[in-house]
């Protein structure tokens, strides 16, 4: 599933106030993160993660491997900050158009 310009924007604005659940620092992806970073999504389906790693290369290949392990979608990254969302096929909370 390819998110529209038009479902990112509907996103872009619900994330708007959330505060980033999960943090990537020096060591970089660890399982313990990604395990997080999957609850999260299971959870809240709309998640900002941010990512404290050395220069934007290597911030890109971080969120690009995070959203391959996590099947989710890179709604937006600003900075250190990426906005990841996955529909959680059980119980969708997310209503996208």
């Amino acid at each position: 599933m390819q998110l529209t310009d038009q479902q990112k924007k509907h996103l872009r604005g619900l994330g708007h106030g959330l505060k980033p659940v999960v943090m990537v620092g020096d060591s970089g992806l660890s399982e313990a993160v990604l395990k997080e970073v999957e609850q999260a999504l299971a959870h809240h389906e709309l998640i900002k993660v941010r990512v404290r790693l050395g220069d934007r290369k290597h911030r890109d290949a971080a969120i690009a491997r995070l959203c391959d392990e996590t099947r989710s979608h890179l709604v937006v990254r600003i900075g250190h900050v990426a906005l990841l969302f996955r529909r959680n096929a059980e119980k969708p909370r997310i209503q996208l158009t």
